[in-house]
């Protein structure tokens, strides 16, 4: 056991840890940290697809490698997280991050490419899953949710950069120096989270893995917890699916958008991020249930509205539907951290786990549904994830207000 676990198992439950502007700042560029690898290939797919002779699915697939891994990996690093603790995995997490990202320098086909993103989302979880556990246990109430709200905001800057980035320097230093710049990107920013991060207070390391197996039982019978991960499966289904091949669809005519054109096309992320820190005041005032109903609402009619031929309008949709995504996934993550009080990095991987195999999941579907019918039956696709995510908040969610 560490210093760090020994003094926090012998004073279990010391006050909660004061907010400082740092302590929000940090937690929002750990986010971006986490994210800004993991999609940023989409702003690149069209390249690819013309370099490596690929058709939507094998290029879609780079996406939902790395989303596949960060799924198979969320609940083993929850566990993990319990028993050793969280500031060293976080920390780690960000530093590793950098190798698979530098190796995407050197790819000579696609297969290594989809095995370097399978890498690269197998170390995300030790960010994600792990900071959501620390914000859950070292604080409480509001604090807890102005943390969680920029946490998510981070992730959505994170999201954006990443696809940004890719897309811009590709038109300047082609993508594979893209990817060096990246991986220095990772490098500097685990240096800043190792000064910043505080080290855990109120952590109690569960190290037997018996442990962990009864949480985890008893998880896999709590209604709070499946029905936030069925509506976290449905919302990264949607995502994935839609800035995945909307790109595909922007960068045929009449659009014939480039790739910095698509890069472009990613700030409209920004306005989320603008957004999702009020998400947290609509959860205090309205409930998590009822903010997720409205924000998958928001969701399904920027979906239908990206059907419209004006590029524009086009644009106002994705940013419409990728707000309701973001205060959807808000308003999960504060559910889960209000009815979750043991085993809350466990709890963590499992929405994960849910959460990135609907982004699995949708990367495949909705590239089928592209070859088949082009952006109109991914449409349908995309639709029917989210009507499927408004009957489990508006069912199985729907008990009490929190």
């Amino acid at each position: 056991m560490t210093t760090e676990n020994f003094e926090t198992a012998a004073l279990p439950a010391p006050a909660p840890a004061s907010l400082t502007l740092g302590l929000l700042l940090t937690a929002a560029i750990t986010g971006s940290l986490a994210f800004l690898q993991v999609y940023s290939i989409q702003s690149i797919l069209p390249v690819l697809m013309h370099e490596f002779h690929l058709n939507a699915v094998a290029a879609g697939a780079t996406v939902g490698a790395t989303v596949l891994a960060m799924a198979m990996m969320s609940p083993f690093m929850g566990m993990l997280s319990d028993a050793w603790g969280r500031r060293w995995i976080i920390i780690g997490s960000v530093f590793f991050l950098s190798v698979p990202t530098f190796a995407m320098c050197f790819v000579h086909n696609i297969d290594q490419i989809w095995w370097l993103r399978f890498l690269q989302g197998l170390v995300v979880p030790g960010i994600s899953v792990v900071l959501l556990a620390y914000i859950g246990e070292e604080f409480d109430g509001i604090a807890r949710v102005k943390l969680m709200s920029f946490y998510v905001s981070g992730t959505v800057f994170g999201g954006f950069m990443g696809r940004f980035l890719l897309g811009w320097l590709n038109e300047f230093i082609g993508w594979r120096y893209a990817f060096l710049f990246m991986a220095l990107l990772s490098v500097a920013g685990g240096v800043l989270v190792l000064k910043q991060l505080p080290p855990s207070k109120r952590f109690v390391p569960k190290p037997h893995v018996s442990q962990a197996l009864k949480m985890l039982w008893q998880h896999l019978h709590n209604r709070h917890v499946l029905s936030a991960c069925a509506l976290g499966f449905c919302v990264l289904f949607s995502l994935v699916g839609c800035f995945t091949y909307i790109n595909l669809y922007l960068a045929a005519p009449p659009y014939d958008l480039s790739s910095a054109g698509l890069a472009n096309i990613f700030t409209v992320y920004l306005i989320g991020m603008v957004i999702t820190p009020v998400a947290g005041r609509l959860i205090s005032r309205f409930g998590a249930v009822r903010t997720a109903l409205l924000a998958v609402a928001l969701s399904v009619f920027g979906v239908l509205l990206t059907l419209d031929s004006h590029l524009w309008l086009v644009i106002l949709a994705l940013v419409m539907m990728s707000t309701g995504v973001f205060i959807t996934q808000a308003s999960t993550l504060n559910y889960i951290a209000h009815h979750v009080t043991e085993g809350r990095s466990l709890a963590s991987g499992l929405y994960y786990m849910a959460y990135y195999g609907g982004g699995t999941v949708g990367a495949f579907l909705c590239g089928h549904a592209f070859e088949i019918g082009g952006w109109p039956a991914a449409v349908n696709t995309l639709i029917i994830a989210q009507v499927a995510a408004m009957i489990i908040a508006g069912v199985l969610m729907a008990k009490k207000k929190i």
